[in-house]
């Protein structure tokens, strides 16, 4: 029987769920916490601002498939963990929060740094739960790991009180981590129809959403496109599942999928829809998406099927047990007359003739993708340089892009970087940021300064925000409010926190330069102005269908 802490119970319990970094800032309510940190194996990282702490569990957690925790104290810090937790649950990651709660006589009564952030985070968490007393402890932590983990993956907030955190318990048995429930399959009936469906169809498109990734079950959606002749698209959150140079892959789908994607999509006859929702951002006008095509919809969360577009075939199910039953059922297919004419709409849209000048967006990309070759990790704060990374990087494999897709949270990618680093030490991690995006978390330079990781942040500075500004100019009348920035020198900021640099418009020679910045080990930020006027396209206009997308002019 050992005695111990609320506080040391739950550094305990986090132990033995294998937890070996939590980001977090300490405060009055969670001090008891870090105390028992201080004596724990668990490598507490000091984030600077809690926002950043909730994308370094991200980083980790999308990295590496396992949950990730991040801490908090309570009334601001607490609040400051919604971004992130809103960010996880729309892209389904799965991290644990917990935050420092006033003592339980004090709740209610306005205390010093007290809101109710049960309530306030309900909306965005799977569960909110506040501890009220020290032996719910051991039932608390691992179930919420097991709910995180289990189902469709997401978001838990646990908060402690502080007089839970310091009382006493004595433990005599501990409790058996916490684990995903077992998934389900779809059922067996559906699965055939889903089959017989795919068996008949003349014109069928592969549709792959993140659910693929959290599936683990990438490596049966290839086999399923590969084994049944399946033109395959993907969203922003499955880019990666097939190789951008696969044969069948026709990269991502939607407002700035490729032009002849969007159309590929439009002539379809099954839609084989796998861990997707149909986001609008996929989908441009709804009832104009893939108007001829039936639609199988595979997802763990039944919620979604039905909810947006209506499925011929539901299988409510996790897609690695149910794509492996499907696939059992499924002989070798061919499409010839479907790839042929997909290969004319390719002929009749091509891609756009991408510059190759390293300061332009896409040269840039492209000359960082050759350099770091295929092991990289990737991420991205939100806005034209996402989209161009999304187009134009040749991702390989799940769980190397690692983007903000749901809310589309500016900020995001440093952190996230400094996640990813610490759940893959071995990887170099780069960064794509705009100007804009980087300043939502650039107090966080200084927390990876604190660690010994490798990360590249390409900052694609062009003045303002771009995305923002884009649309502007295609669709205010030109009129430019609010998106143009008057930026800091970003080199002596990065160096401030100390991180080295190189500045590519100072460079006599910015491909040595930028090659001296990724090869070298550390931390890196490397400063790349770009056209202020550059666009992304293809771009589906608001309210416009896929196939009605604005293209690239002439280069």
């Amino acid at each position: 029987m050992e005695t111990m802490t609320g506080a040391e119970l739950t550094v305990a319990l986090l132990e033995r769920q294998g937890i070996r970094h939590l980001a977090g800032m300490p405060g009055g309510t969670n001090l008891p916490l870090y105390d028992a940190l201080g004596r724990s194996r668990i490598h507490s990282i000091l984030a600077r601002h809690e926002q950043g702490a909730g994308f370094i569990a991200q980083g980790m957690a999308r990295a590496s498939g396992q949950p990730a925790v991040c801490l908090a104290t309570s009334g601001p810090g607490a609040t400051n963990l919604l971004t992130a937790l809103a960010d996880a649950k729309l892209d389904s990651i799965p991290i644990v929060c917990i935050t420092g709660q006033v003592p339980i006589p004090l709740i209610g009564t306005d205390a010093f740094q007290e809101v109710d952030i049960c309530a306030m985070s309900q909306p965005v968490t799977k569960q909110s739960i506040q501890v009220r007393s020290v032996k719910a402890l051991l039932s608390v932590i691992p179930d919420a790991f097991a709910l995180a983990m289990s189902g469709r993956p997401g978001p838990v907030l646990i908060d402690i009180p502080k007089d839970v955190q310091l009382a006493s318990i004595e433990v005599d048995a501990w409790p058996e981590p916490g684990r995903a429930v077992p998934p389900l399959c779809a059922n067996a009936n559906v699965i055939d129809t889903a089959a017989q469906k795919i068996i008949a169809a003349q014109r069928p498109i592969l549709y792959l959403g993140g659910g693929v990734i959290h599936a683990d079950a990438g490596d049966l959606a290839m086999e399923l496109a590969q084994r049944c002749d399946l033109p395959t698209v993907m969203t922003l959150m499955a880019l990666g599942v097939m190789p951008q140079h696969h044969s069948l892959s026709l990269g991502m789908l939607g407002m700035h999928g490729a032009a002849a994607t969007n159309h590929a999509l439009h002539q379809c006859d099954l839609l084989i829809t796998i861990g997707a929702r149909f986001d609008d951002r996929a989908t441009g006008k709804l009832e104009a998406f893939c108007p001829d095509a039936e639609v199988i919809h595979l997802d763990i969360d039944a919620r979604e099927i039905h909810k947006l577009r209506r499925a011929d075939v539901p299988l409510a199910g996790d897609a690695r047990a149910t794509l492996a039953q499907l696939l059992e059922r499924l002989p070798p297919l061919e499409h010839p007359h479907w790839q042929a004419t997909i290969a004319d709409i390719k002929t009749r849209h091509p891609e756009p003739n991408w510059p190759t000048q390293l300061n332009t967006p896409q040269g840039l990309i492209k000359a960082v993708a050759e350099r770091l070759g295929p092991d990289a990790l990737v991420t991205t704060d939100v806005g034209q340089h996402q989209m161009w990374t999304a187009q134009l990087y040749p991702f390989l494999r799940p769980r190397q892009f690692l983007t903000s897709g749901g809310l589309g949270t500016m900020g995001f990618g440093l952190p996230a970087a400094i996640g990813a680093a610490l759940a893959e030490p071995e990887r170099t991690v780069v960064c794509f940021s705009g100007d804009g995006s980087i300043l939502l978390n650039l107090q966080e330079l200084a927390t990876a300064a604190d660690l010994p990781l490798n990360i590249k942040v390409v900052v694609m500075n062009n003045g303002g925000l771009g995305l923002v500004r884009q649309q502007q100019d295609l669709f205010y009348r030109g009129q430019r409010v609010s998106s143009t920035l008057r930026n800091p020198d970003f080199c002596q900021l990065a160096e401030g926190f100390g991180w080295s640099t190189q500045d590519l418009s100072d460079a006599d020679n910015a491909l040595s330069c930028l090659h001296t910045a990724l090869d070298t080990p550390g931390l890196q930020l490397i400063h790349a102005p770009i056209d202020s006027d550059a666009r992304v396209y293809p771009m589906v206009p608001p309210g416009h269908a896929n196939h009605q997308m604005l293209v690239a002019e002439p280069v």
